[in-house]
């Protein structure tokens, strides 16, 4: 009875439609989980949400309240452009040695001003002294010799005008009053050379002017040509600097024209002195040197701009009250047509007239702006998104 009931239920379990079942509940269960991807991807994506139809909204778009504006208007303004250089010393003295010495003394050190005269610098004379001791007694000998020469021509003189010396020895008397005369001329020269060899062992200044380095210590050796000192001739700092060769045709010497020194943030009256007559080839300018007036101040090697005027142009002026900073980029708040504010990245140039900022793009002639107060930041569109940046612009 048992074995008839188990072969049945095996007949069941082995029909084909049982199969077919089981292969469409596995297509139902993976078509059910695609259905729930593809639903919770939409859901992801805002598919079941309102969408904003396309197009400009002025929902968030500020409009012009009571703030106050300017306009931007255009003005003409004299161009100048820049010439970088460096202050450079027309006057400028090396001091060095003509004779070889162990250095003494060092009299004064970098940035003294010096006189025409002053003594520099002391080299050790010992050796030069008694060169010329040896030197003026050599001249002692030769004018002794000199004098026994001279005595002894006379008495031949004498004697030949008695008929009492030959021709011969007259002759040998006058050659050696000769020779003495002579030596004694080397010996005076040779005084000379020596008393100008010591004079080098005391260095003067060749003119006034100011220390600009020391380069010898004493107990140093000083050698012939090595500098030992350099000063140069602080009246005759002039900048150098190379102008673009379109503006340097239109200088001339004797030109009034304006330097600006960074490091001291002033300007100075300079004076074209020199023109030099030939363009350097790759940068395609001209050498000119201006001359500074005299300044504690001033300093060789400084850096200086020399300001040229290159004519008037037409540039927009803006109020500097209407620029608003955020980071590094600045923008302006523009009234539109329809009282609307549009804020624009702009581009700036240089402070003109207290106030007033030269526009270089981002703005037109008559444009509406909103002015911003100091303490002001942030975004006209509703959300704070910067700092408004300080009026004054260096």
């Amino acid at each position: 009875m048992n074995s008839d009931a188990n072969t049945g239920l095996r007949n069941v379990k082995n029909k084909p439609w049982r199969k077919w079942f089981q292969g469409i509940g596995r297509l139902g269960t993976v078509a059910g989980g695609l259905v729930v991807l593809v639903l919770t991807i939409g859901w992801l994506s805002g598919m079941f949400e309102d969408k904003v139809e396309p197009g400009r909204s002025d929902r968030s778009v500020p409009r012009l309240g009571n703030e106050p504006t300017d306009i931007v208007h255009s003005i003409d303004k004299t161009t100048i452009e820049e010439a970088i250089g460096t202050l450079k010393a027309s006057s400028r003295t090396v001091v060095a040695s003509k004779v070889m010495a162990t250095i003494n003394q060092v009299n004064v050190a970098a940035g003294d001003e010096v006189e025409q005269g002053q003594v520099l610098i002391r080299l050790d004379d010992k050796e030069y002294q008694s060169r010329l001791d040896q030197a003026k007694r050599s001249l002692d000998a030769a004018i002794a010799n000199r004098q026994q020469a001279e005595s002894q021509f006379s008495r031949i003189k004498t004697l030949a005008e008695q008929n009492a010396a030959s021709r011969s020895e007259f002759d040998a008397a006058s050659r050696d009053v000769q020779v003495t005369l002579a030596d004694e001329a080397r010996a005076r020269q040779a005084v000379t050379e020596l008393e100008t060899m010591l004079s080098y062992t005391t260095i003067l200044a060749a003119k006034r002017g100011r220390i600009v380095d020391r380069l010898a210590e004493p107990g140093d050796i000083a050698a012939p040509g090595m500098p030992l000192l350099i000063i140069y001739d602080a009246t005759s700092l002039r900048l150098e600097s190379p102008v673009m060769e379109q503006l340097a045709v239109k200088l001339k010497v004797g030109d009034e024209l304006a330097v600006y020194v960074d490091a001291l943030d002033r300007e100075y009256k300079a004076t074209i002195d020199e023109i030099v007559p030939q363009a350097d080839a790759p940068s395609r300018s001209f050498l000119v040197k201006a001359s500074l007036p005299k300044s504690a101040d001033l300093y060789e090697g400084m850096f200086g701009r020399l300001l040229i005027p290159a004519g008037e142009r037409r540039h927009l002026c803006l109020n500097t009250d209407a620029l608003v900073q955020v980071g590094q980029l600045e923008f302006v708040d523009v009234v539109l047509a329809d009282g609307k504010i549009e804020r624009r990245l702009v581009k700036i140039g240089q402070l003109g007239m207290p106030g007033r900022q030269e526009v270089l793009s981002g703005l037109e002639a008559g444009d509406r702006v909103v002015l911003h107060s100091e303490s002001t930041s942030g975004t006209q569109s509703g959300t704070q998104t910067g700092t408004e940046a300080n009026d004054e612009r260096k």
